[in-house]
């Protein structure tokens, strides 16, 4: 049976753990590390995982060890742990979840021939959702990355890339959902300011994000010719359409992601 450390029991560290739970996973075959033992108490409350604060002691033995901390303690940790997993009687593989460290500086950190994966996760993964992209270090074979991605497949779609393509990736998907989130949330507000009561503003909203991203996905068609069937010529939304034109959506969203992957860029360089 194969066994979890998940260090760091946050909000990526907790969907993830939700996502193996809801697969069938057996939860106690997933430790989960906190530096606060109440967080600790409340995860094993709500899903039966054994909840622990030693991290050397977590990765104990396991298979598949998921480095769920801020970007500045991915390194700190993973020297931390390396001890532990020299010793274990089975090589384990370590799953970076946080943007900016590269797959060479973990080597580096690590000893020698230490399997890395390094993942960008986006938070709906919470709700089952998500879509995290998997990098492999050159010491992973392929039996362990199918591994890694069968386990991060419980909570979203999988797609490998190039480390290379990470700081795009960032733009695309890692940060992408908080534009989302924006948008909705102006379209909200001018729905208030054309008289609607907020709760139905919301509902409206987001019932219509979640239908529309759902027809791109299940359609398979381009978004440009989704657009195209709801935009009668002359009009209502047409006429929308001209005035988020006019007003530079486009634009906004290239200089949106360039400035998130130069972001991510100099977030590596440190």
């Amino acid at each position: 049976m194969t066994t979890i450390a998940v260090i760091g029991g946050g909000q990526i560290g907790e969907a993830l753990v939700s996502g193996l739970i809801a697969a069938n996973m057996n939860p106690q075959n997933i430790r989960v590390t906190n530096r606060s033992e109440e967080r600790g108490q409340e995860l094993r409350d709500r899903y039966g995982i054994l909840n622990m604060t030693d991290n050397s002691q977590a990765a104990d033995e396991a298979d598949v060890v998921f480095l769920c901390v801020k970007p500045k303690f991915i390194v700190e940790v993973l020297s931390e742990i390396t001890g532990t997993l020299d010793n274990n009687s089975a090589q384990s593989v370590v799953v970076s979840m946080a943007a900016g460290i590269s797959i060479a500086a973990m080597e580096e950190s690590a000893s020698a021939g230490l399997p890395v994966v390094r993942v960008m996760p986006n938070t709906p993964m919470l709700v089952g959702k998500g879509m995290s992209t998997v990098t492999k270090g050159r010491y992973v074979d392929a039996e362990q990355l199918e591994q890694v991605k069968d386990l991060l497949s419980t909570v979203g779609d999988v797609l490998e890339v190039a480390e290379s393509d990470i700081d795009a990736v960032t733009a695309m998907s890692g940060s992408s959902p908080a534009y989302l989130f924006l948008v909705t949330e102006a379209l909200i507000e001018a729905g208030v300011n054309l008289g609607l009561p907020r709760a139905t503003a919301k509902k409206l909203a987001v019932a219509s994000f979640e239908g529309a991203a759902t027809m791109m996905k299940e359609t398979g068609k381009e978004p440009s010719e989704l657009r195209a069937g709801v935009s009668s010529p002359a009009g209502t939304t047409v006429a929308a359409i001209r005035e988020l034109e006019e007003s530079g959506i486009r634009g906004a969203f290239y200089r949106a992601a360039q400035a998130c992957a130069d972001r991510s860029e100099e977030l590596g360089k440190h």
